[in-house]
């Protein structure tokens, strides 16, 4: 039985620990500790240039970190693949969606994983029965899953790519900039779809700019700053102005971040 498990404590669906990369001279992450749990949205934030993309790609497979490792489900790893971190239920959903505009909602939502039936046919009624009831239960709300994604707005195009991280067996979902060039209207319906994954016991990692945003849909913030995570507050006790003065510099750091800081606001 883990530690965690003896003393009663929720178990993180991703551990990092000591997570370090360069590129170059260039310090990107510098012992980065950080556990997201599932039941919970956790937005990152930090200024341009602070580690957090470097981090999201280090989770989802596409970097190797220089030093450190990775817990999930029980087991760690020096690093991953994205195809790996796939397998074990990490999606990542970027700004661009890296959807097929001309294909419509149901190939999106079931692209490279098409099921088949006999005599290695796609089963297309099957794709948009799946796709509806997928849509259904996020409570999206578009025209017709056989509508092609480039005539849906940017709320449905957000929709239809976490309904493809969830088809993929996905139960971590990481966005980046998830209302990035989108409307009030469209920014509320995708808040509500980022809450609603972590209520349904998604582990959820948002990266956004937008602290209004930040404090409306997430559970924990983590501030980074430089290449290191500077401070893990809960949302019901800090405030924008503290978040502000950690991503800035201009609160005091001791510069020490440890096993009882991580866990302390449990």
């Amino acid at each position: 039985m883990s530690n965690d498990a003896a003393q009663g404590k929720r178990i993180p669906y991703i551990r990092l620990r000591n997570i370090k990369k360069s590129f170059g001279h260039v310090i990107a992450l510098d012992g980065i500790d950080l556990d997201v749990y599932p039941g919970e949205v956790m937005a990152l934030v930090g200024d341009n240039g602070a580690g957090k993309s470097t981090l999201i790609k280090i989770i989802s497979g596409v970097l190797n970190p220089d030093e450190g490792e990775l817990s999930l489900n029980g087991k760690t790893f020096k690093h991953l693949t994205p195809s790996r971190a796939i397998e074990l239920g990490i999606s990542t959903v970027y700004q661009d969606l890296a959807l097929v505009d001309c294909l419509d909602v149901a190939s999106n939502i079931f692209l490279g994983r098409e099921p088949l039936k006999a005599c290695f046919f796609v089963d297309k009624k099957r794709m948009n029965r799946e796709s509806e009831e997928l849509l259904r239960r996020l409570k999206v709300s578009i025209p017709s899953v056989t509508t092609p994604v480039e005539f849906l707005s940017g709320g449905q195009r957000q929709g239809v790519a976490v309904a493809r991280s969830i088809n993929l067996q996905g139960r971590m979902i990481i966005f980046d900039e998830p209302t990035a060039a989108m409307g009030v209207s469209e920014s509320a319906r995708v808040l509500e779809l980022i809450r609603s994954l972590g209520d349904e016991g998604f582990a959820v990692l948002v990266i956004s700019h937008n602290l209004h945003h930040v404090f409306t849909i997430a559970d924990r913030i983590c501030v980074i700053r430089n290449g290191r995570l500077v401070k893990d507050f809960r949302t019901e006790n800090t405030n924008p102005d503290q978040v502000v003065g950690f991503i800035t510099g201009s609160n005091r750091y001791s510069g020490e971040y440890t096993e009882e800081s991580i866990t302390a606001w449990r």
